[in-house]
């Protein structure tokens, strides 16, 4: 199982200016080579990675980018190769349409193959460099791996990082359990299982608020291209890392332990993207990030052989009766309990983590999709998603 192990790393000046005139060279390729095939394209052309290769090595001949040729060369042809990816998808209709990267908005980084490192005695050197990156190994990698990739980064704050990928054995298949669990995502609580359990939502955007606030106000106040300008943005850059750095710790730390436990995960497949257009709610479900919590959840269960099932958006999880199966006609947000015309008293995220999982279990037996029930009795739609 190939697995990535981020560090961070402290270079020195030499090695700061290096990488910083690699990432500039890694923009200037793809943007040029991105702007070469969108320029084909309206002539109804396609171009693939290897014209772009060529186009790249000409490039290189050139006075005005001579310069493309005093950085590695592994880093410009992987920008390539992204962007052939990047149009796979958006030909598979699997993403958008690619876009240009920007200096300021996009992600410094550039990644390095094999024949462009050398990795010795835990000691790590990348091409163009004379000395080893002072790298801070907070865990050991595994044990006689060898690195095949490794993609260096600086994020807004400053921060530079290593990923190496490699090998991991220690990656296996739990052993297999019986256990099924519901997950439903909120924002007074981030998840309610069906067993009851509600774990807390700890809004770590909400509890930085006021500092983040003081430091956009003294952004706004400074002139733009100034050098204190740039230290206020600095200064916020490093809030926002704060922030993000205890949500991801915390959500690492929640889906690992749901994963090991549990056989079968049964979430809903909500559309995060749609939901943060409604003013009121946006910036809780974004600190929240419902889309990540997933994203670590499936891919985790696929290295431990577990099995994480969506249940259509659809579903009436909220307002289906747990007991008696009923679907009550409306259930507006601020209603947290109700009591269905059986007698039995919800609590409403934990009867919709017990609807979950129903229908994961359902799926589990007949392996057929979830669908809502888009009818009641009296003839109401049933429609409304539930997601809270």
């Amino acid at each position: 199982m190939k697995r990535a192990f981020k560090y961070r790393f402290y270079p020195t000046d030499v090695q700061a200016a290096e990488l910083s005139r690699t990432f500039g060279c890694v923009r200037k390729v793809y943007n040029m080579a991105l702007a070469a095939r969108t320029e084909a394209w309206t002539r109804q052309e396609r171009v693939n990675y290897n014209q772009t290769s060529a186009m790249l090595t000409a490039w290189k001949k050139t006075d005005d980018l001579s310069y493309l040729s005093e950085v590695s060369s592994v880093p410009l042809q992987q920008a390539l190769r992204h962007l052939q990816g990047a149009f796979t998808h958006f030909f598979a209709k699997r993403g958008a349409y690619p876009k240009f990267k920007s200096k300021r908005r996009s992600r410094s980084s550039a990644e390095y193959t094999r024949s462009a490192f050398k990795f010795r005695d835990g000691r790590l050197t990348l091409a163009k460099m004379n000395e080893p990156l002072d790298i801070a190994w907070s865990r050991p990698l595994p044990e006689g791996s060898e690195p095949s990739t490794v993609t260096v980064s600086r994020d807004k704050s400053g921060r530079w990082f290593v990923s190496i990928i490699c090998d991991d054995p220690n990656v296996k298949p739990l052993p297999a359990s019986d256990r099924v669990v519901g997950v439903d995502v909120g924002i007074d609580h981030l998840l309610t299982l069906s067993s009851g359990e509600k774990i807390a939502n700890l809004k770590h955007e909400r509890k930085e608020r006021e500092r983040l606030a003081k430091a956009q106000r003294a952004l706004a106040k400074k002139t733009p291209g100034s050098s204190n300008r740039a230290k206020a943005r600095l200064k916020l850059a490093k809030v926002h890392a704060r922030i993000t750095d205890r949500r991801r710790d915390h959500l690492h730390k929640l889906t690992t332990r749901l994963v090991r436990e549990n056989q079968t995960l049964v979430i809903e497949d909500l559309t995060v993207r749609n939901m943060v257009k409604n003013r009121k709610l946006a910036r809780a479900i974004s600190d929240a990030s419902w889309s990540e919590f997933r994203g670590m959840l499936e891919y985790k269960a696929a290295w431990y052989g577990r099995e994480v099932i969506a249940v259509d958006r659809f579903f009436p999880s909220s307002k289906l009766c747990s007991e008696c199966g009923a679907l009550r006609e409306r259930l507006p947000l601020n209603v947290r309990e109700w009591t269905c015309d059986c007698g039995v008293t919800h609590d409403r995220d934990v009867n919709a983590a017990k609807n979950l999982k129903a229908a994961g279990l359902a799926v589990s037996a007949c392996g057929a999709g979830v669908r809502p029930q888009r009818r009641v009795p009296g003839g109401q739609s049933a429609l409304n998603q539930e997601t809270l």
